[in-house]
C-alpha cells in the first residue's frame, strides 16, 4: 500500500512540474509576444499580453489545486490556499484590465469612425457648394 502511495504522490508531482511548466512558458512565450507588439506600436499588445499571462496564471492555479491532493499538514494546506488566492486575485484584475482596455479601443474607434464620417460629410457639402 505504501509503495502505491508513493508511486501516486510521484506521478503527482511530475504533474505538477508539466503543469507549472506549461504556465510559465506561456508567460514567457506572451512576455516575448508582448516586447515585440510593444516595438512595433501593436494597439492590440496590452490585450494580449494581459490574457498571455492570465492564461499562465490559470495553468498556475491548477497546478495549486493538483497540489492541494498530496499536502499533508494543515500548514502547508493554508499556504497553498493563499497561492491559490493570490493568483486568483491577479487573474481577475487581469480580467478586468482587460475588459476596461477593449472598453477603451472600442471607444476610440467609435470616435475615429464619427470623425471620418464629419469629414466624408464635409467633402460632400464643399463640393456641393461648388459650381
Amino acid at each position: 500500500m505504501a509503495n502505491i502511495e508513493h508511486i501516486f504522490e510521484m506521478v503527482v508531482h511530475f504533474c505538477i512540474l508539466l503543469i507549472e511548466l506549461a504556465g510559465t512558458v506561456v508567460i514567457v512565450w506572451s512576455m516575448f509576444r508582448g516586447f515585440v507588439g510593444f516595438v512595433k506600436k501593436d494597439e492590440d499588445t496590452r490585450i494580449q499580453l494581459a490574457q498571455g499571462i492570465m492564461l499562465g496564471l490559470e495553468f498556475k492555479i491548477g497546478s495549486e489545486v493538483l497540489r492541494s491532493v498530496i499536502v499533508s499538514s494543515w500548514n502547508e494546506l493554508g499556504t497553498l490556499a493563499a497561492i491559490i488566492l493570490l493568483r486568483s486575485l491577479l487573474t481577475l484584475l487581469l480580467h478586468w484590465e482587460i475588459e476596461a482596455e477593449e472598453k477603451r479601443q472600442a471607444k476610440q474607434e467609435l470616435h475615429e469612425l464619427a470623425l471620418q464620417d464629419l469629414e466624408e460629410q464635409a467633402d460632400e457639402e464643399n463640393e456641393e457648394d461648388q459650381p
